[in-house]
Formats: C-alpha cells, sequence, structure tokens
C-alpha cells in the first residue's frame, strides 16, 4: 500500500465483484490504495490493527452487506461504536434493495446505501460517483491516528 498517501477499504465476500469493482476503481483513477477484507470479521481485525500500530485509517470504507463471520450489519454498528473509528465514512454498497436494510444501515450510522448495479457500465458509474462526492467534494475529517 505505497502507491499513494491514502487508500480506502472495500469489505467484499465476493471475489468477482471484488475483481470487478478493483477494475472500475481502476478505470476511473482513483488515485487511491485499494485494501480488500473478505468479511466483517477481518474488517474490524484489519481496523484495531491500524488503531494499534498507529497508521493511517482509511478514508473511506466500502462495506458489502452479506457477509461470512461478521455481516455488514454487524460491522457497521461496531464501527460506529468506537471513538477512533466512527468518523471514517462506511458507504454499503449491497444487492440488497429492502426497505429494512436500508432504514437499518443509516440508523446504525451508515454514510450512504448504494445498490449494486447489474452491469460493469453502471458500476464504473456509481464508482465516479463516489470518487467525485466522497473523495473530492466533500471535506472528510482527519483520520491519522496520532501517537501522542
Amino acid at each position: 500500500m505505497s502507491k499513494y498517501n491514502s487508500y480506502i477499504l472495500v469489505a467484499e465476500d465476493d471475489e468477482e465483484d471484488r475483481m470487478l469493482l478493483e477494475e472500475a476503481l481502476d478505470e476511473i483513477k482513483l488515485e487511491r490504495n485499494i485494501q480488500f477484507v473478505s468479511n466483517g470479521q477481518e474488517l474490524i481485525d484489519f481496523l484495531h490493527t491500524t488503531k494499534t500500530n498507529k497508521t493511517k485509517l482509511p478514508e473511506l470504507i466500502l462495506l458489502d452487506l452479506n457477509m461470512p463471520k461478521k455481516d455488514g450489519r454487524e460491522a457497521l454498528n461496531e464501527i460506529k461504536h468506537i471513538s477512533e473509528f466512527k468518523k471514517i465514512p462506511v458507504i454499503v454498497l449491497s444487492t440488497s434493495t429492502d426497505k429494512e436494510d436500508i432504514e437499518k444501515i443509516y440508523n446504525l450510522g451508515g454514510n450512504s446505501f448504494i445498490s449494486k448495479p447489474n452491469t460493469y457500465t453502471s458500476l464504473i458509474e456509481i464508482a465516479k460517483e463516489i470518487k467525485r462526492y466522497w473523495l473530492e467534494l466533500v471535506r472528510l475529517p482527519n483520520l491519522e491516528l496520532n501517537p501522542n
């Protein structure tokens, strides 16, 4: 993770979805490193390791809902209840279109809910919008873990 100074953390259990998302983010010239984990428990473990090592937190988390070990709902709830992590914007990217899922994600502190598209072209458009809005337009909090 050295090409760029900042990174996005993606929690996605489906290998094909990870590959497509990585290709789409590369195609739009994201200019961020991308770190993948395959379930909610790995996501939480990764964040705790980052905290323990006092290294930089991700500037954004893309989170799938339906994953093994710890699903996206449980991981989001945990992230938003840990003071060092709760400022990290979390975008849920899920196949779910269930109104209850959407409501629950926002109640848990999720920042956005996006339904996964059916085509690669649509995925590229979503990636462009995420980049434009979350990484160019809005001002994000400082997520540096300072050892002092």
